[in-house]
């Protein structure tokens, strides 16, 4: 009996190509100037680096798309959109037909209806993470969608390239997130980047212009979220924290996955993660004698 091999390598999958520009500097001839406006440190120094003349031109509008941000996220949106701090215009897009967290759950139920996967870490061998669509239709295309309309285009009708110019708060912490842009219409330009400036800048600038620190923009149930996060979002907004709890907990076993599903990185249930400072477990002093500095 003679057995048969299949010898074809398989089709690697090919991701999003971009096909976009990045500019370094103003983009030559772009037709719409817009921000990508979070509501996190970065993005509220570049918006207000923009207010002070110090980068430019500014942008014809800030456009902000809330998915399922903490309240401190949208409150601090609406006092840049007060009228006395920023004088370009916020537009805030409407919210999604289906929340992230209602696409979580549809996940989870098995009810049929479409879902969007977060980065939720995964335990076993694999220690890895899910995929992350989330970004990309939940902000991405929206935010797109919205520039389209704006440069006064339908979906789906050509518009010439480099039309848009788009700035991003990436700081140079975050240069690995940086890269032109997916659309042809599209131009990315990172203003940090070219100011060289890293996060700590960005606190230092607010703080010498006398401008508050927003706490950094994240889903209340993102994975990406630090312990310091975790903790200010349990201290400052405990229904959020309460839900971030509920979703960690309906995520666990989620049908057709090949490990089970944790919000936090140490891969324990959220409401069991030791969330205390090195200072309050007794490390703090340890730490600077290490440096030599607690002498």
């Amino acid at each position: 009996m003679t057995e048969h091999f299949e010898l074809t390598a398989p089709k690697a999958k090919i991701g999003r190509v971009r096909r976009g520009g990045w500019s370094w500097g103003p983009a030559e001839g772009a037709k719409l100037r817009v921000g990508s406006l979070g509501g996190g440190i970065q993005s509220t120094t570049l918006a207000l680096m923009a207010e002070h003349g110090e980068v430019g031109p500014k942008p014809d509008y800030w456009l902000y798309a809330p998915v399922g941000d903490a309240q401190a996220t949208r409150d601090h949106i609406r006092w840049l959109a007060s009228g006395n701090v920023l004088s370009t215009p916020i537009i805030e897009l409407d919210e999604p037909q289906v929340s992230l967290r209602q696409s979580i759950l549809n996940r989870v139920n098995q009810n049929g209806e479409r879902y969007v996967s977060i980065p939720a870490h995964l335990a076993g061998a694999s220690r890895g993470m899910d995929r992350r669509q989330c970004t990309r239709e939940y902000k991405s295309e929206r935010l797109n969608a919205k520039q389209r309309e704006l440069l006064g285009y339908k979906p789906r009708q050509r518009i010439p390239a480099a039309s848009c110019e788009v700035w991003i708060g990436y700081s140079t912490d975050e240069v690995v997130r940086a890269g032109a842009a997916f659309e042809k219409w599209v131009v990315h330009r990172f203003p940090l980047l070219e100011a060289r400036m890293d996060i700590n800048d960005c606190i230092a600038w607010l703080t010498r212009h006398g401008y508050p620190v927003p706490p950094r923009s994240k889903c209340t149930f993102c994975p990406y979220r630090e312990n310091s996060e975790w903790r200010w979002l349990k201290e400052n907004e405990p229904a959020a924290w309460a839900d971030a709890i509920e979703i960690d907990r309906l995520i666990r076993d989620t049908p057709g996955m090949r490990a089970n599903l944790f919000l936090h990185k140490d891969r324990v249930p959220l409401d069991q993660v030791d969330l205390s400072t090195d200072e309050e477990r007794g490390q703090g002093m340890l730490m600077v004698c290490e440096s030599g500095c607690g002498l």
